[in-house]
């Protein structure tokens, strides 16, 4: 995945940090956006989910330790990267900001160059345990787990039946793909199984009931396929 995919959110209250940061970060392609304490950060953060926050931790009201703590409390930010940094060089200063779940810790004054390194490679670790993780799917407001058969709608969790959830995890492995009621009858029922192709239409529905109407699309004449613009 290129740079330009990865969003990166830098939070200090130096203005002049902020510049520098932005700069390198915008030269490597990445998208970036900024906030000046942790609360800011904090609401930034929801708004726009950030694939990764370089975070100060002294800022006036809330530090960035607390901001992280609390990031880290919204699932969807759950697996968002955080990279500290300080001019504290304390061991319990770190110890905390590595507990609220911070992946590096780097003292000030800051050498853009080595930061950059240690951004890529954290993105590269992330680009390969995406690529292994094939049984999450994470689509609009869905997180669609298969190992656990686990269902999240905007962070909530939500209970399927086995055949309903199976028939939601394959549309949308394939999002904006058409199914025919056939091929669906085939993935999700198994060609030795005797069901009609109505099956395939009321566990649609039971579907669109739970998650609204707008995901699964019924092309006519053909079959079914998941909205992805949704």
């Amino acid at each position: 995945m290129s740079n330009e995919n990865y969003k990166v959110l830098v939070v200090d209250d130096e203005p002049d940090i902020v510049e520098i940061l932005t700069y390198n970060l915008s030269k490597e392609g990445y998208q970036v956006a900024s906030a000046n304490d942790g609360k800011s950060a904090v609401n930034k953060a929801k708004e726009w989910k950030p694939d990764l926050i370089l975070m100060d931790i002294m800022m006036p009201g809330m530090d960035g330790v607390e901001a992280c703590r609390q990031i880290k409390d919204v699932y969807k930010l759950s697996e968002t990267h955080v990279i500290f940094l300080t001019a504290r060089s304390e061991e319990y200063s770190e110890v905390a900001a590595f507990e609220v779940g911070g992946d590096d810790y780097i003292t000030k004054p800051i050498k853009p160059r080595a930061l950059m390194k240690r951004i890529d490679a954290i993105f590269r670790r992330k680009s390969r345990t995406v690529s292994e993780d094939k049984n999450v799917i994470k689509i609009g407001p869905f997180v669609i787990d298969k190992s656990s058969y686990t269902l999240f709608v905007e962070e909530e969790p939500m209970s399927l039946p086995k055949k309903e959830f199976e028939l939601l995890y394959f549309l949308a492995q394939s999002p904006n793909k058409v199914f025919s009621r056939d091929e669906l009858l085939q993935h999700i029922w198994g060609a030795d199984v005797y069901v009609l192709a109505r099956t395939v239409d009321v566990h649609i529905r039971r579907v669109r009931e739970k998650i609204g109407e707008g995901f699964i699309k019924t092309v006519k004449g053909v079959g079914y396929k998941f909205e992805a613009n949704n």
